[in-house]
């Protein structure tokens, strides 16, 4: 712009429309914006009237600086003028008002004398991004003429709303389908817990793409059917369809909470190394899937040659380290967190209060919890505390946890009772216990290793009227205790 600058004021050149329309261009674009609107003051002084190729750049440099006014004023313009029929200024004032308020931006719309497709279409796209399903459906009826873009627009508008009937009903009618439309009715039925009727879409499909194939592994996963995810991308390896970043963390999280190893490895060495880059999200999977297959060395590893990180790839890595019992490794890769300059958040401290729970550091974690507010303006939640009463549980500090129990800014919920519970038992405080059990009858849970752990606490003290009633409360309200389970690894 400097250069183009110093051109448009050689005196050279007498002054003409083509060149302000230019400059005004360039400010429109390139910035800064206010420019272009001087210039445009400026064409009067020298002689130019403005043309129906001045207006769309003013009017888009007006909605860049947010100007309502003086956007409002080149409105009046381009009616005075007689240009308020010109498709392209039509469409750059629509974009205005669309930044400024929806009632308008309908208004203008409405007023314009000739509209494109693509402007029919952008009205529909606006208002299913604004919620406005109704008014969406309103353009789209309205419409001479729609060509595919037209019927993804408003069909994708109900499945976002997760209107699935309307969905399936336009789906339907739809003249013409793309791999956007079919993909779009797969994502609408899955989000709708039809999964049957998400996988039968998906196999009528007739052509499907990585983002296909990727919506339905996605849908799998986020439904906990991880064993139909990983047969989904085998059968998309045994049909050569190129994966991306996206495809490998679902199929990892599958793996993951499968205890697959060996598919978790060959995902690994076969695609990441094979072109896929080792990109946060992706070495975050890898970290998730190897510690939670077992292989928490390999995890670390994975972890280290990462050479992007964010937060959250701490936090599991943390977090993977404690659940192993490599607290003390926690603790040294938390104090590498702080030296990173990262903005650490609750799940950080999650982690790490986990750790020293699990590790007995109990004064580290007493300082790591009263630092969250103080230096790094993370305001403890009710699972902080959890963590904090537990660990001082696991110490045999069952007076302090209930000071804290006192003092915190929350209700007891279940996992704070439960880990008091757990205290109060060790030291076979039996006054505590049964306030403690008062607690938890009124909080009404249906969490079944609480009330297991009740009527044990009942007879281990020899109430054995007591344990059966709580045995009975269990099996009235259909609570359960889940059942312990392992996962033996073969090596690989």
């Amino acid at each position: 712009m400097p250069y183009a600058e110093r051109l448009f004021s050689s005196p050279l050149h007498p002054p003409h429309v083509l060149l302000h329309n230019a400059m005004i261009r360039g400010y429109a674009h390139h910035g800064p914006y206010e420019n272009a609107l001087h210039l445009f003051d400026e064409m009067p002084l020298r002689g130019l009237a403005p043309n129906s190729f001045t207006y769309p750049y003013l009017i888009s440099a007006c909605a860049r600086l947010g100007s309502s006014g003086f956007g409002k004023k080149l409105h009046c313009r381009v009616i005075k003028d007689g240009f308020d029929g010109v498709p392209v200024i039509g469409s750059s004032l629509l974009n205005f008002y669309l930044e400024l308020d929806m009632s308008d931006a309908r208004r203008v719309f409405d007023g314009l004398a000739l509209k494109s497709v693509g402007l029919w279409n952008k009205m529909i796209t606006e208002y299913v991004n604004f919620g406005d399903i109704n008014s969406a459906r309103e353009v789209f009826d309205g419409m001479p003429e729609r060509d595919v873009v037209s019927w993804n627009a408003m069909f994708s508008g109900y499945v976002k709303s997760k209107y699935v009937e309307e969905a399936k009903e336009l789906f339907q009618r739809m003249p013409k389908k793309d791999i956007v439309s079919w993909t779009a009715m797969v994502r609408a039925l899955a989000d709708s817990d039809d999964l049957r009727g998400a996988r039968k879409l998906f196999d009528e499909m007739p052509e499907r793409n990585v983002v296909s194939w990727n919506c339905m592994l996605a849908s799998y996963t986020q439904n906990g059917k991880f064993r139909q995810a990983l047969d989904l991308f085998l059968r998309m390896r045994l049909e050569k369809v190129a994966p991306d970043g996206y495809t490998a963390v679902s199929a990892l999280l599958a793996c993951a909470h499968l205890g697959d190893l060996k598919i978790g490895k060959w995902i690994h060495f076969n695609l990441i190394n094979s072109g896929l880059q080792l990109e946060a999200i992706i070495g975050t999977s890898l970290v998730e899937m190897y510690s939670k297959c077992g292989d928490i060395d390999r995890a670390l590893l994975t972890f280290l040659k990462m050479i992007t990180k964010d937060v959250f790839c701490w936090n599991v890595m943390i977090k993977a380290l404690a659940m192993h019992g490599k607290c003390a490794d926690a603790m040294k890769l938390f104090a590498l967190l702080k030296r990173e300059g990262l903005v650490l958040n609750d799940y950080t401290f999650m982690g790490i209060l986990f750790a020293c729970s699990h590790g007995g550091l109990v004064e580290e974690g007493k300082k790591i919890f009263d630092s969250m507010e103080r230096e790094f303006r993370v305001r403890p939640k009710i699972e902080h505390f959890g963590c904090l009463i537990d660990m001082l549980c696991r110490d045999g500090r069952v007076e302090e946890a209930k000071r804290v129990i006192k003092e915190m800014p929350y209700k007891p919920d279940i996992a704070i009772w439960g880990a008091l519970l757990g205290g109060c038992r060790v030291s076979n405080d039996v006054v505590s216990i049964n306030k403690v059990i008062e607690g938890i009858t009124q909080l009404e849970t249906e969490e079944g290793g609480v009330h297991a752990l009740v009527s044990n606490i009942y007879a281990g003290s020899g109430q054995w009227n007591e344990a059966e009633s709580a045995r009975e409360k269990m099996e009235d309200g259909k609570v359960w205790k889940s059942t312990g389970c392992s996962v033996v690894l073969e090596g690989c």
